[in-house]
């Protein structure tokens, strides 16, 4: 009724809502209640806490980062205080299922996974896969390597065309950063893979190349759930003019979000980075 005094006296107001106007007048004069008090301080972190994650985080996620920062509150509390607010977190889009298409063809790299997309350590088991970036300039395609006990990219490589060397210099920068030996490669049967030099590569560097069959998206189902994430919460919510444009963002999202600070439920709602660093303490411990 406040926000309406300009419209509509306060008493024709009462008469159409069916309250008192001495009731409505001491309930403005009746200080917030302690939950009401909470409310607002928690919904302040929220804010800043959702605004952090650009949007993308829901209460699941935003309630690991509330109990991070000693707030002790429920989900539910969390989900009531984002509806209020008029704030969502992003949900994944279902898509259609590929059809599997058969072929006689053996894969040139044996698989070495068979869907079975567990690790008990970092680099015992990397995935790799190409994905395009619609740009108003063309194509750029982005290649990554991801650690599947951790979910972290430990090798990316942005090129706008899609030759060979997309994919070496991702695998280079993973065994930079990780220096594995003994690791498995897995990704699909694309050329790139397939390359003479790629297979070289990956003997020089003691990294053990597997594939799934071809065009089995569940052959490489983890490598198509990070590009699945990363268009929900990076590509579909920008425009890009340029190449330079696109490759800032996916930078920012891969190093400055997704590695240090995006949570996954697969890892008790913790980072990549916070993951492997709890595992390197756990070790060290035993």
């Amino acid at each position: 009724m406040s926000a309406n005094q300009a419209m509509a006296p306060v008493a024709t107001m009462c008469r159409a809502l069916g309250v008192s106007e001495s009731g409505y007048y001491a309930w403005r004069k009746r200080p917030l209640s302690r939950r009401a008090k909470r409310d607002l301080e928690l919904t302040m972190v929220i804010r800043a806490a959702h605004a952090r994650s650009d949007g993308s985080y829901g209460a699941p996620r935003l309630l690991g980062d509330l109990r991070d920062a000693g707030h002790h509150v429920g989900q539910k509390r969390i989900a009531r205080l984002l509806r209020a607010e008029g704030l969502q977190g992003i949900s994944k889009r279902r898509g259609p299922t590929r059809p599997r298409r058969e072929t006689p063809e053996a894969p040139p790299a044996p698989d070495l996974v068979k869907r079975a997309f567990r690790a008990t350590a970092p680099n015992q088991l990397w995935v790799a896969d190409i994905t395009y970036v619609p740009t108003m300039a063309g194509f750029l395609y982005l290649a990554v390597v991801l650690d599947v006990f951790s979910r972290r990219i430990v090798g990316w490589c942005m090129r706008d065309t899609l030759h060979a060397g997309i994919v070496l210099d991702a695998l280079n920068m993973a065994a930079t950063q990780r220096r594995a030996t003994d690791v498995i490669h897995h990704s699909d049967q694309g050329s790139q893979y397939r390359a003479f030099a790629f297979g070289q590569r990956c003997k020089l560097l003691g990294v053990r190349p597997s594939m799934g069959s071809r065009g089995d998206a569940y052959d490489n189902a983890m490598a198509e759930s990070f590009f699945a994430t990363l268009e929900v919460e990076c590509l579909a919510r920008h425009r890009f003019a340029t190449h330079t444009e696109a490759r800032l963002t996916l930078f920012r999202y891969i190093e400055g979000w997704y590695n240090p600070h995006r949570r996954h439920s697969a890892l008790g709602q913790r980072s990549p980075l916070a993951f492997e660093q709890a595992h390197a303490v756990q070790s060290i411990a035993a």
